[in-house]
């Protein structure tokens, strides 16, 4: 449920609905409070909302929770320079590259906060009228108020108070002008006394300034009020007008994934254009025609959308995930590339990259498939049989002076060159059962009878690693397999004989005590054993060849009861008298 939650949270920060992207986040962290990505990604929505203060309280939770994972510092520091706390934000970038030293996004936002300090070292003195003129606020105000409406109808006051907005200093220049002193005095919440005919007079004192009835004077504003038509500010019309331009360009996106799924690309590709085109903050929209060019197999022009991708994902500090998702598309595309190239380095490094973003199972799967590609490559480049050949010479000779961990290395070697020559398993099984490593010596064996399934040398070598390991019927049944291939090999023979022997003395009941123990605890290990003496019909027959003879006679007319019982004889579990 939380993973939901936080899918719901991740797509909706992607398309810039970040109030329901801190609800979902929200949801997300009560289903699971200690997960520290939750917080990550909840505190990046607060900031893009620039609720900086609650931002910074996710930021040091998810600190909190992963003090090891750098990109909560860069939460940490985005916060702090929301805030306007550049030593904060500075220590917080800081502390993360001591983490994380590469990180692209620590070091950018690390440089963002130097120069803001640099510039408030740099900043001019604070204004006295405070932030009377900053923002769409002002706007409002004048035009809420009846006395200051009407002059927003007038260029040169618009004109002037935009002056005004950009350098406040720039007041002292039309303090003469008695409209920009009524509109001061309605931002600065003062009454100013209003102008009229008698404001050249001289007043006498204990006179009063001479009223317009007051009827007329309410009729008069009655008159302006129905004239005035209230104009909206520029910086509200603009924010409308992203809005607007944001909403198409989601759509335009929409129609591009569907033109993508019925495989109509060049549609698709006219889409996700028009979408970059009326919003150039959102990267999704490059990751998606970066997507269809990959489709298509015009891996060049993938690989230029996924870099703007991750320069512009920079520029905007976007969500890591969506950087990790530029970066492994362009991987894909140059492994692709690559299977003409010859050259996977640049796509395993751009894969590497991506993991440090976001640790993804699709992402990281690519990478293991473009390293082994690699490596099949390299080893495809290294096959030489010639010298496969030469080396195994050289094992030769080591092994005839009895240096067999030399003759291993060289035959070893020779496999690296040709890793489908059977004489080269079959000689380094000898040299494994010389040193005593009988598993390895099986293991050659074993590839050497899958390589050349009549080459004798393949069953003499593996029955004598089964020999030496005390198995004996599985050698017998080795020597036996390959007799079928060289029925009059001497080698083979042989073995077979010695086979032989042992199972008959355990069928005599001549192993020593200790001999018998050490075979019979051997046998109950073999899983075939297991199955045998765990057969219901097979433990019956055991009892009947001890309590009922004439039933242990009818027994011994099934080949196969008889070849079980064999086993268990040479495994030295049951013994005939």
């Amino acid at each position: 449920m939380a993973e939901e939650a936080k899918a719901k949270g991740n797509a909706a920060f992607s398309t810039g609905d970040y109030t329901a992207a801190v609800k979902h986040f929200t949801n997300a962290i009560a289903l699971s409070p200690a997960n520290h990505v939750l917080y990550s990604n909840r505190s990046a929505a607060h900031a893009s909302l620039h609720n900086y203060a609650d931002a910074l309280q996710d930021a040091k939770k998810t600190v909190e929770l992963k003090p090891d994972w750098s990109k909560g510092y860069s939460r940490l520091g985005a916060a702090h320079l929301g805030l306007h706390q550049i030593q904060d934000a500075i220590s917080a970038y800081k502390k993360g590259l001591e983490i994380d030293p590469n990180n692209e996004g620590l070091k950018s936002g690390l440089a963002d906060a130097q120069a803001a300090a640099s510039r408030s070292r740099a900043a001019p003195p604070p204004s006295p009228f405070g932030d009377a003129f900053s923002g769409p606020e002002m706007w409002a105000k004048l035009t809420a108020d009846p006395s200051t409406r009407m002059y927003l109808q007038q260029p040169d006051f618009v004109k002037m108070m935009q002056e005004i907005q950009k350098n406040p200093n720039n007041l002292n220049l039309y303090l003469k002008d008695q409209r920009v002193m009524q509109a001061l005095g309605v931002l600065l919440n003062v009454k100013f006394r209003e102008p009229n005919a008698g404001d050249d007079m001289e007043i006498p004192e204990g006179t009063s300034t001479p009223q317009p009835p007051a009827p007329e004077r309410e009729e008069e504003k009655k008159v302006e009020e129905e004239k005035v038509v209230e104009p909206e500010p520029m910086e509200v019309t603009e924010d409308k007008e992203a809005k607007e331009r944001k909403a198409q360009a989601v759509k335009e996106k929409e129609l591009g994934n569907a033109a993508y799924k019925k495989k109509e690309f060049e549609k698709a590709i006219e889409h996700y254009t028009k979408a970059m085109e009326l919003d150039d903050e959102d990267i999704s929209y490059l990751t998606n025609r970066a997507a269809v060019y990959l489709e298509m197999g015009k891996n060049a022009e993938c690989i230029k959308d996924c870099d703007k991708a991750v320069e512009r994902g920079r520029e905007l500090r976007s969500d890591f995930k969506m950087v990790a998702r530029a970066l492994t598309r362009k991987g894909t595309a140059l492994a692709k590339m690559a299977r003409c190239s010859k050259d996977y380095e640049r796509a395993i490094e751009t894969f590497q990259k991506a993991l440090t973003e976001h640790r993804n199972p699709d992402t990281l799967k690519k990478l293991n498939d473009a390293e082994k590609a690699k490596k099949d490559l390299e080893q495809q480049e290294y096959l030489d049989p010639k010298l496969a050949e030469e080396e195994r010479e050289k094992g030769n000779e080591y092994f005839k002076q009895q240096k067999y961990p030399e003759a291993v290395k060289h035959y070893t070697e020779s496999l690296r060159r040709n890793p489908k020559d059977p004489k080269a398993y079959s000689n380094r099984a000898a040299c494994y059962t010389k040193l005593g490593a009988l598993p390895e010596g099986l293991k050659d064996a074993e590839k050497c009878i899958e390589l050349d399934p009549a080459f004798s040398k393949g069953y003499t070598r593996k029955g004598a690693v089964q020999f030496f390991m005390k198995e004996y019927d599985k050698a017998l049944e080795t020597y036996q397999e390959g007799l079928k291939h060289c029925p009059h090999n001497q080698d083979l023979l042989d073995g077979v004989r010695r086979c032989v022997e042992q199972l008959n003395k355990a069928s005599r009941g001549d192993l020593t005590p200790e001999e018998l123990k050490e075979r019979q605890a051997k046998a109950m290990q073999d899983p075939e054993i297991q199955n045998i003496l765990s057969d219901p019909v097979m433990r019956q027959v055991l009892v009947d060849f001890q309590e009922n003879p004439k039933a242990a006679q009818e027994h011994m007319k099934n080949p196969m009861v008889m070849s079980k019982i064999q086993k268990l004889v040479h495994a030295g579990i049951v013994q005939m008298r």
